[in-house]
């Protein structure tokens, strides 16, 4: 694809940490360059965002979690470069959400303080109404300090469109669930362990469809799996390192990754690693099933949380929590080594979505 032309960018942050809470800014195709554009903090703490439709023609509401201990789910209209509410904020019924998903006409957020998902029906104007169902996670893993209980950190939908999957830290697990479209009800379907103390965060899908990669908090791994979405079946593969050994084998090292981003292609995965303050870049053979870490390369701050990779694929970009910056780089069409290009001044970024 062309690299001209603009688009914006939606970027979330902590108001807590003295985050401006949901940015706009412009994005210039040519050099990926971020140009603020407006910020609204009606959302307290929106930690992730996802695009959705409202009633006009492309994606005119942005849906933010608000990760707070009596969390919550809001409807933002984006129309203009200036976010506003769009309906009443929403409470999830659940502690701590942390990242959301829109799914059969249903906002899906996985709440990770109390380790259950909700759904909440979209609206016809793209605003949200209250929570139609909460699933409860139970179980618990062997890392005592961040494993006593569950805790649901992403929910994604299946290229599919019928299952919704849920990571959870807490219970080494990933829960496969149905959605009942006209009731909103969450039903779970299957659930696949990983391997005990790993603490799954996020995952991504090959977009052939046919494989997930589950990148590891407790641990700097990412799990190859294989999907399967006629019977919701995930199953675990192989584990690869998303670090040098090095650094997997000093018990001194501070290494939490946080997101996985597969390249359009297919041909690269990149995680982001807190601590370690890096992006991994990691080669994908033919099938999908095999990953083998290239390199590592700075983030462009401190503490990245989130990746994401522009609708061009040509430009991925950090938000780097702690530093305060979203940095972004030019992804190398050959090799997948992205290289940092520049930077924009932002509080306590959390995430970065575009449309």
């Amino acid at each position: 694809m062309s690299s001209s032309g603009a688009g914006r960018a939606f970027i979330g942050s902590f108001t807590s940490a003295g985050g401006r809470g949901v940015t706009v800014a412009a994005v210039d195709g040519e050099t990926g360059a971020l140009t603020v554009l407006g910020a609204t903090d009606a959302v307290p703490d929106p930690s992730y965002l996802v695009l959705g439709s409202g009633p006009g023609s492309g994606p005119t509401a942005l849906y933010a979690v608000s990760e707070t201990e009596t969390g919550a789910a809001a409807a933002l209209d984006i129309t203009g470069d200036v976010p506003q509410p769009l309906g009443e904020m929403r409470p999830v019924e659940g502690d701590g959400p942390t990242h959301l998903a829109i799914a059969r006409g249903h906002l899906i957020t996985a709440n990770y303080g109390s380790g259950s998902v909700t759904a909440l029906p979209v609206c016809g104007d793209g605003s949200l109404g209250a929570a139609a169902s909460v699933l409860q996670h139970k179980g618990s893993g062997p890392r005592t300090d961040r494993q006593h209980a569950p805790h649901a950190h992403q929910v994604q939908p299946d290229p599919s469109g019928n299952w919704v999957l849920s990571v959870d830290l807490g219970t080494d697990s990933v829960r496969i669930c149905a959605l009942d479209p006209s009731s909103g009800t969450l039903r779970l379907h299957g659930e696949t362990v990983l391997r005990p103390g790993t603490g799954p965060r996020h995952l991504a899908f090959h977009p052939a469809g046919g494989h997930a990669y589950v990148l590891n908090e407790l641990e700097p791994t990412v799990t190859v799996c294989r999907w399967d979405p006629a019977t919701g079946v995930l199953e675990p593969l192989a584990e690869t390192a998303v670090v040098p050994e090095d650094v997997v084998a000093d018990p001194e090292a501070v290494v939490y990754p946080s997101e996985v981003v597969v390249s359009y292609d297919g041909r690269f995965l990149w995680a982001a690693n807190r601590g370690h303050d890096s992006i991994a870049v990691l080669a994908l053979d033919e099938s999908g099933e095999k990953a083998s870490l290239v390199t590592n390369v700075g983030c462009g701050g401190h503490w990245p949380r989130d990746l994401a990779l522009d609708p061009t694929g040509q430009w991925l970009y950090a938000a780097n929590e702690r530093s305060g910056n979203v940095s972004w780089f030019a992804v190398d069409a050959t090799t997948g080594i992205p290289r940092h290009r520049g930077s924009l001044t932002a509080p306590a970024a959390s995430c970065v979505v575009f449309g």
